[in-house]
């Protein structure tokens, strides 16, 4: 196991910086809370963290609209700080990452000024411009994630420039060698610095289709979906160049020692997701972000056709991953309900693969009621009603039953949790039957058997509402055993299971195992070793 790289039996935590803990009052979370909290995530069991964006930047998109790659926000400290940050996670044994946003910079980037001045400035070509039509129309039907064109008019040089998001984030071009290898030199640096990788920001967004031809039609779109759905995005995403940009971040990550991790994120399914493994001669990212758990019908019976196509389809020399949420998506605990959020994290934390916890996730932070006058997010402003809005996934972590829940002193930039005064870091801590105990419980559990965290996996047949599997590394084996209905169930044990020994479970104590078939409690999960 010693040979094995670090992130193949890691967990990581995302952490939304603006929300995880404030130093300084202003109600937005920095780097200095970071370390200061970074013993829980010790005490938690993870293995690294995952910052989102800390670079500065105007904050129309709450950081990913970068105007400086190199740099850290005044509102999240100071260079210094990371460089603080870093070695403290270091010295805890933990790994850091940090968010690359190589599609799109900052509307207030030097570069993109340079390239706005005019059409024949040096830069010009750092990001992509057209002509309008004949008729004075947009270059082509392509439609931003926020919605409306994804081209925006410069009056000042008489062309347009694309953002797949907002017009505050136009997009880089990366067919430019010039920007690849400014942006190359923008993960070297950070690789100088000490960071132990990136999470690639829509890593399938940054090459466009020569000729920027229209998109195809969407014949399934419908009401009720984002405007940007109206169209297919063959031509403005996942181009086969991609590829060969993606091995040769890979091939820096990998000339550093260290084994440096290159996260992407991906949202395709599970044929073309393979492809961003690269080949064992042209190896990509390690770790095409899986995303197929967020939103997916939660059931044995789809779950099971979900999880055996995605582990078969991984390439021999590729490993999987698994999330249940981010700062883009729903929680978990709003999606399935607090019972089954219990199911879905012995899930996360025991299936084949590296998983990410997204914070918070922990406590079983569940639905968040925004008020119309505390809306943040610009997805939400832009198209209201139709449930795009993100700041419900991104506010204050709750730590304590002290005002603000222990995460400022001042006014938190978004509304906590309702139930933040029971649900909470210093309410969960000691209580044997909490969301947090059964987190740190299967941590503690992956991190004492290697059949968890590096272990093959089978698949068992089941019925109903159970989904059941094995996982294996030599001489240490477990089983789990998943209810994922409301009623009680039935489960063959395997001969080797037989008489052994309830690890953990989802409810409040683990059962005595007696006889060859095991009864599950509604909403129960069981991590089962055999007899010693």
């Amino acid at each position: 196991m010693s040979d094995t790289p670090w992130w193949k039996s890691a967990v990581v935590y995302q952490i939304y910086p603006r929300s995880f803990q404030d130093t300084n009052g202003d109600g937005i979370g920095d780097l200095a809370g970071v370390e200061q909290r970074l013993d829980y995530l010790v005490e938690l069991g993870v293995n690294a963290l995952w910052l989102s964006p800390i670079f500065p930047s105007p904050m129309a998109d709450f950081g990913y609209d970068v105007a400086d790659y190199c740099d850290v926000d005044p509102r999240f400290g100071s260079l210094g700080d990371l460089d603080s940050l870093i070695a403290a996670t270091h010295a805890r044994g933990l790994k850091l990452l940090l968010d690359y946003v190589p599609n799109h910079s900052s509307s207030q980037h030097a570069w993109f000024l340079e390239s706005r001045s005019s059409r024949d400035n040096p830069k010009r070509d750092w990001y992509i411009w057209r002509d309008a039509k004949p008729d004075g129309g947009v270059p082509n039907n392509w439609i931003s994630d926020f919605g409306g064109s994804s081209w925006e008019w410069d009056e000042h040089t008489g062309q347009y420039y694309l953002h797949a998001f907002l017009k505050e984030q136009p997009d880089l071009n990366w067919r430019n060698p010039d920007v690849r290898a400014a942006m190359i030199d923008v993960l070297r640096f950070w690789l100088d610095r000490g960071v132990d990788g990136f999470r690639i920001d829509v890593l399938w967004h940054i090459i466009k289709a020569e000729g920027l031809p229209d998109n195809p039609i969407n014949p399934d779109y419908h009401y009720g979906m984002g405007e940007r759905d109206s169209v297919l995005q063959t031509y403005s995403t996942d181009q086969p160049e991609v590829h060969e940009i993606s091995a040769q971040m890979r091939r820096l990550a990998d000339s550093y020692a260290g084994d440096r991790v290159l996260i992407g994120e991906i949202y395709l399914p599970t044929p073309k997701l393979m492809e961003y493994y690269g080949t064992e001669a042209a190896p990509e990212v390690q770790q095409p972000f899986n995303f197929q758990l967020i939103g997916f019908p939660w059931n044995a019976k789809d779950l099971t056709r979900l999880i055996s196509d995605y582990d078969a389809a991984i390439p021999p020399f590729g490993w999987p991953n698994w999330v249940l949420g981010n700062h883009d998506r729903p929680r978990i605990a709003d999606r399935v309900g607090e019972a089954q959020a219990r199911i879905a994290a012995m899930l996360l934390l025991t299936l084949r693969g590296a998983p990410t916890v997204y914070y918070g996730d922990e406590l079983g932070i569940g639905q968040v009621e925004i008020p119309p006058d505390r809306v943040q997010d610009p997805a939400e402003l832009r198209q209201p009603g139709i449930g795009l809005n993100r700041d419900p996934v991104r506010t204050p972590m709750p730590w304590d039953v002290t005002a603000n829940a222990g995460f400022s002193t001042g006014e938190p930039w978004l509304p906590l949790n309702a139930d933040w005064a029971t649900r909470n870091v210093a309410e969960q801590i000691d209580a044997l039957d909490s969301m947090l105990t059964l987190h740190r419980c299967l941590l503690a559990l992956r991190r004492a058997h290697p059949a968890l965290s590096l272990g093959d996996w089978r698949l068992l047949p089941c019925e109903g509402d159970v989904l059941a599997y094995e996982r294996q590394h030599g001489g240490d084996r477990l089983l789990i055993v998943l209810n994922l209905g409301a009623r009680p169930q039935r489960a063959a044990l395997p001969d080797w299971a037989v008489g052994g020994t309830a690890l953990v479970s989802t409810l409040a104590s683990a059962p005595m195992l007696n006889g060859t078939t095991l009864t599950l409690h509604p909403n129960e999960g069981l991590i089962i070793a055999p007899k010693a």
